[in-house]
């Protein structure tokens, strides 16, 4: 693998989490782009594809259901493992977020722990982290 640290695009429109999350990912050697409307992760995964994006459903302008659908259906950025962090919690929205591409569902509250692990494991089945 090369010498550089995987690349995680966060995408959520509130401020103080993406600030938390973060430094969380960071603190795991992670390097972490961030993003706070659903144009802007586009934007940014055009200019720099990541190896993992963690994104919120509900963000201004376009909501997290359409950049999943949009991200997965473009041959470019459907293997970019896709982990949606929300605070929807209902089946409904874990069906439809699965019905786009999503490739695991985290909600909110959540534990430091459990979100690393989650971003590990995806990387893992991506082939893009070591054991």
């Amino acid at each position: 693998m090369e010498d550089r640290k995987i690349r995680i695009l966060l995408v959520d429109d509130e401020p103080d989490l993406v600030k938390m999350v973060s430094l969380r990912l960071a603190a795991a050697d992670y390097e972490i782009t961030k993003a706070y409307n659903g144009q802007e992760a586009l934007e940014k995964v055009k200019e720099t594809p990541p190896d993992l994006i963690i994104l919120d459903l509900m963000l201004p302008g376009l909501d997290g259901y359409k950049v999943c659908r949009l991200l997965k259906s473009d041959e470019r950025t459907h293997s970019i493992p896709i982990l949606i962090f929300t605070a929807r919690a209902r089946v409904k929205d874990v069906t439809l977020a699965t019905e786009c591409g999503a490739d695991a569902y985290l909600t909110k509250p959540f534990e430091a722990k459990t979100l690393i692990m989650k971003v590990h494991e995806l990387l893992m089945a991506a082939g893009k982290a070591g054991s």
